[in-house]
């Protein structure tokens, strides 16, 4: 899986790093940034519920 991010529609509102922190890091700019762009498939599950949560809609999926 490939996790992207529509960073026009992302607010850094933090919440896929409450559920997803290995895979999703907001900095002190207040950008968020991708910390694995090909998450094992371990993490799945809270990827999956980081894209379900984003009040924006702004991560999606794509399978490899």
């Amino acid at each position: 899986m490939r996790v992207v991010v529509d960073y026009d529609r992302c607010e850094s509102n933090a919440i896929c790093v409450g559920l997803a922190p290995q895979v999703f890091e907001v900095r002190d700019d207040d950008n968020l940034y991708i910390l694995e762009e090909h998450p094992p498939e371990e993490l799945r599950a809270k990827v999956e519920q980081a894209v379900r949560s984003c009040p924006k809609q702004a991560i999606s999926l794509e399978e490899d």
